[in-house]
């Protein structure tokens, strides 16, 4: 947490350490800086109102630098000091006074979605090939047919197919699928779901590739091969 009033800050570390949070406090940025290097955080609560580097710039610099949650707590309530924060990444925007209640279901909502991110994305562990199957090498970042064409994965893709490919020949739903791509169920665009699938699917078909990749109505989609 990054806060440069210190009653409130002291108050909140103790507060959401009794809601079971391992919290450690700083007053500005180059503090956190320093001990974000030797231990990097899973979630950063951060102030606007910083002296020296401001909490924007601090949330900005976090999401270019690691893959870590971010909610801005300040007392600048207007629309757009809201739309300003999360253009710059944070995942919440919460305005002083906070109640703290709902500020530990904000951080225990990003953790699970930063969990299911970092599920979906686990290398897993190197199979010996087989003969006639489709397959996922070099950390899951290439999809193999049984002829051995290869199509190279994004992010995204990766996430949707290594999601189905645990489940393979079994229907996965489009919440399932959702959280593989590490987003929120209730705030997700589900057509992105849709669009994925057609790209690959486009993908295969320019690299001769008959994927089996199906959709299942009212479900999600299935790898049937």
């Amino acid at each position: 947490m990054v806060e440069d009033d210190g009653d409130f800050r002291e108050e909140m570390l103790f507060v959401l350490s009794e809601l079971g949070f391992e919290m450690h406090g700083f007053c500005a940025a180059p503090a956190f800086y320093k001990a974000f290097a030797l231990a990097p955080c899973d979630i950063a609560v951060v102030d606007i109102g910083l002296p020296g580097e401001s909490g924007l710039s601090i949330v900005s610099h976090l999401r270019g630098a690691a893959h870590v949650g971010m909610v801005l707590v300040t007392a600048r309530g207007k629309l757009q000091d809201r739309l300003v924060g999360l253009r710059e990444g944070a995942d919440a925007y919460m305005v002083k006074p906070v109640h703290m209640e709902e500020l530990a279901e904000t951080l225990n909502a990003i953790g699970r979605r930063l969990r299911a991110a970092r599920l979906a994305n686990a290398p897993v562990p190197a199979e010996k090939p087989r003969a006639g199957a489709w397959r996922l090498l070099e950390g899951e970042w290439i999809l193999s047919d049984p002829e051995g064409r290869r199509m190279k994965l994004t992010t995204s893709e990766r996430a949707f197919v290594g999601c189905l490919f645990r489940r393979q020949g079994t229907a996965v739903s489009r919440d399932e699928l959702i959280r593989a791509l590490g987003g929120d169920v209730f705030d997700f665009d589900g057509h992105r779901i849709d669009a994925i699938a057609s790209r690959i699917r486009r993908k295969a078909e320019k690299l001769g590739m008959s994927l089996p990749l199906h959709s299942v109505r009212g479900t999600g989609y299935a790898l049937v091969s």
